[in-house]
């Protein structure tokens, strides 16, 4: 079937919901009747050819008493759904009365397997019967599904001489149908569209950027796909169409086994329907959801690992609930978040409660399959906040750490504003790998994607631009080639990190002994009461016995005691403390940092070495910056005597030429 017939399904049933819910619902809530609608249709049309068997088998299992018969069911339907009602949707749309068909209705539901049901509930589509009962809807949304201008069912529909009147949908377009559905519901609603839509021109790079580069390694066999934000499933689906057709292209035989988790009820139960529409059963039956399955704080999956894993968890989301059922932040023992790295046994990656984003990675990166020549590749998309935020030692810089150190990221790729459709802000793909290809070991790649797009000719949402396949395979050969371009920028894995050390300076107090040792009680009452002063003596809290060399820039100062040469340690003053940022790459480490960059300024500072703490960061606009050329002088002049002229007699209209103001006084 082309594109043209889909569509035309696509606005047959679209046109549905203007037809019949226009005074039921206001248009944003279409989608709520609509899509469970067109999926029952579905499920009923491909199930009616096997409906005598699958109620005969029923009838056969409650005779023998066995409780366990969803194995039996599925096989009797032959598909991994079934419905043991007495009814078909033709059965229940010449039903007397309203009363009658919401009874028959409701019985109609109850008969179908359990994850169907799981999917019904998810939509709360029980909850719009009454509603649709007592307008007399219901019975109208049956009969428009059934109009025989339109065939939902695998089959072609004949006319009485045999020829195609009808032809059938298949799987695939029955679920390309589906997801054209969720996507113009998604810009009728579009203020949550980013949510759990992403584009797909986003997932298809993401898809290339994972798979291209080990197409020619993939051999026959079975691969599991992993989302664990997987909303209504878009990225699964893009990532096994990938995959299955680079594969083909090899000569190879795959099975793709598809796994999600996904906290909104309603995109969950999209994403399940439409992996049952598409015939992907077992699918279906590996994306886990609902409220209850918060990826963070009630893993689905945590026995697995996956040999590709894509993702674009929610950006600035508080996880503080998840972390109260995980026992408080100060609690989580999450074997994802609390690991072993840099000979630190309880190294967290905990982040800060009002933003989860990078959560998300950790758990994915948890998931990685180790002893497979492929291991695992991931692509998940952020914003500007995970290339920076989080302090040295804090958690988001910790896992940029873990990731690095690991030699994990390939690569990371800034997209172009407004690629999404509830933001305009920086989002940027990560791509990481535990098999990086020998000429990408110890490296990172930056690539500025921000200026390769192709404009919409109208907004959907905040969306205004678009990755047209020429924009995504420029990007795909860049990342491939791995070169130094303007676009395209590859670092040492250490040029990414720093070293975080606190600074310190005397306390300086009038009127003190300088060569007297003060114990820390007697400091505090200086502090009260003595002043402080740059051309005072510092205060001295240790003296070193013999042995002890001076070492200024680690607090070992030398000094004269009593007339004798001494080695001293000053009480450092807290208000002139600080922190400075050294390079790991800086050439002569700390030290030479610290002599070139604040002993000038600062001659009596040291750095406390117990403090020092390591952190990961990427500035996209340092490495990419592009300062705007100075003007010249000839056109400041140019645009000064403009001025000049655009301003000529507004003075005078102020304050009115010498005639005007003798007048006045007269």
């Amino acid at each position: 079937m082309d594109s043209s017939q889909l569509s035309w399904i696509t606005n047959f049933i679209w046109g549905i919901a203007d037809d019949v819910l226009r005074d039921l619902y206001v248009r944003g809530k279409y989608r709520d009747v609509i899509l469970p609608m067109t999926v029952l249709r579905r499920l009923d049309a491909v199930l009616e050819p096997t409906k005598a068997e699958v109620t005969k088998m029923k009838a056969n299992l409650d005779g023998a008493g066995i409780t366990n018969q969803d194995a039996a069911l599925r096989q009797a339907a032959g598909q991994a759904f079934y419905n043991t009602s007495p009814f078909t949707l033709r059965d229940l749309r010449n039903r007397a009365s309203q009363h009658k068909l919401r009874a028959d209705f409701e019985h109609y539901l109850d008969g179908f397997s359990p994850n169907v049901q799981d999917i019904l509930e998810n939509f709360e589509f029980r909850n719009q019967i009454p509603r649709l009962s007592k307008a007399d809807a219901l019975g109208t949304l049956i009969e428009k599904l059934l109009d025989p201008a339109i065939n939902l069912g695998p089959k072609p529909v004949l006319d009485g001489e045999g020829n195609i009147r009808q032809p059938g949908l298949d799987n695939h377009a029955m679920g390309t149908v589906f997801e054209e559905l969720v996507r113009r519901f998604n810009e009728e609603n579009n203020e949550e569209a980013g949510e759990h839509w992403t584009p797909r021109d986003a997932v298809k790079l993401m898809s290339r950027l994972i798979f291209d580069p080990v197409a020619e390694q993939i051999e026959s066999g079975t691969y599991l796909l992993y989302d664990g934000a997987c909303g209504t499933g878009g990225m699964l689906t893009v990532a096994e169409e990938t995959l299955t057709a680079l594969a083909a292209a090899q000569d190879k035989q795959v099975s793709v086994h598809l796994y999600g988790q996904e906290i909104n009820a309603e995109t969950y139960a999209i994403c399940k329907a439409d992996l049952l529409l598409k015939g992907e059963g077992d699918a279906a039956d590996n994306i886990v959801g609902g409220p209850e399955h918060s990826t963070l704080s009630n893993d689905a999956f945590p026995a697995r690992e996956f040999d590709f894993m894509l993702s674009n968890p929610p950006y600035g989301k508080s996880w503080k609930s998840d972390a109260e059922r995980m026992g408080g932040k100060g609690s989580i023992t999450d074997p994802r978040f609390l690991i072993e790295h840099a000979d630190d046994p309880e190294y967290s990656l905990v982040t800060r409660s009002s933003d989860g984003q990078m959560l998300f990675m950790a758990s994915m990166l948890s998931k990685m399959k180790r002893n497979t020549a492929l291991g695992s590749r991931i692509a998940t998309v952020h914003n500007g906040s995970s290339l920076f935020t989080g302090d040295a030692g804090q958690g988001e810089s910790n896992i940029r750490r873990w990731i690095i150190e690991n030699d994990w990221l390939e690569a990371i790729v800034a997209l172009p504003l407004n690629m999404f459709y509830n933001t305009g802000i920086a989002t940027y793909i990560w791509v990481m790998s535990n098999r990086k290809p020998a000429q990408r070991e110890g490296k990172v790649q930056l690539i500025d994607a921000t200026q390769w797009y192709k404009p919409l000719r109208k907004n959907l949402g905040k969306k205004n631009c678009e990755l047209a396949e020429a924009d995504i395979q420029r990007i795909v050969e860049t990342f491939l080639t791995f070169e130094e371009t303007e676009q395209s920028k590859i670092f040492d894995n250490a040029a990414l990190g720093y070293h975080k050390v606190t600074v310190e300076r005397p306390l300086r107090l009038m009127g003190i002994d300088p060569e007297h040792t003060y114990k820390p009680a007697e400091i505090k009452k200086l502090k009260e009461s003595a002043e402080r002063s740059e051309d005072a003596p510092p205060v001295i809290r240790k003296i070193h016995k013999k042995g002890i060399q001076a070492d200024p820039l680690r607090g070992l100062f030398a000094a004269t005691i009593n007339g004798k040469p001494a080695v001293v340690e000053y009480e450092p003053d807290t208000d002139l403390r600080d922190t400075e940022q050294v390079p790991l790459l800086e050439e002569g480490g700390i030290e030479a940092f610290l002599e070139r960059e604040v002993i000038p300024h600062a001659p009596d500072a040291w750095y406390v070495s117990g403090t020092l703490k390591t952190g990961y960061e990427v500035s996209f606009t340092r490495y990419f910056y592009k300062p705007a050329p100075m003007r010249s002088l000839d056109e400041i002049r140019a645009d000064i005597l403009v001025l000049e002229r655009e301003t000529e007699g507004l003075l005078g209209e102020i304050i009115g030429t010498s005639d005007e103001r003798d007048e006045a006084r007269a």
